[in-house]
């Protein structure tokens, strides 16, 4: 196989495992699919990674990410916190 389809190959797959998160995180389903929300969502993010609440925020969101995966490798189903400090 050549290299540049081996690369294609490793970028696709990052983009599915990328897309896969967003499903498992029920985005899609608490959404009704409505793609133009989920975009916006993620410029949200992005607005916010760049804005000087960068660190909150990245600290906030990866906390509650690896409280999840744990939470999975567990067995346990993780509900969403209503907490102040997760509505970063």
């Amino acid at each position: 196989m050549r290299s540049w389809q081996v690369e294609r190959r490793k970028r696709t797959r990052h983009l599915i495992e990328l897309g896969g998160l967003i499903a498992k995180a029920g985005i899609v389903e608490r959404t009704g699919d409505d793609r133009a929300m989920i975009y916006g969502a993620l410029l949200w993010m992005a607005d916010k990674l760049r804005s000087d609440q960068r660190e909150l925020a990245r600290g906030l969101w990866a906390a509650k990410g690896k409280q999840a995966f744990e939470a999975e490798r567990n067995g346990e189903k993780l509900t969403v916190s209503q907490k102040q400090e997760d509505r970063t």
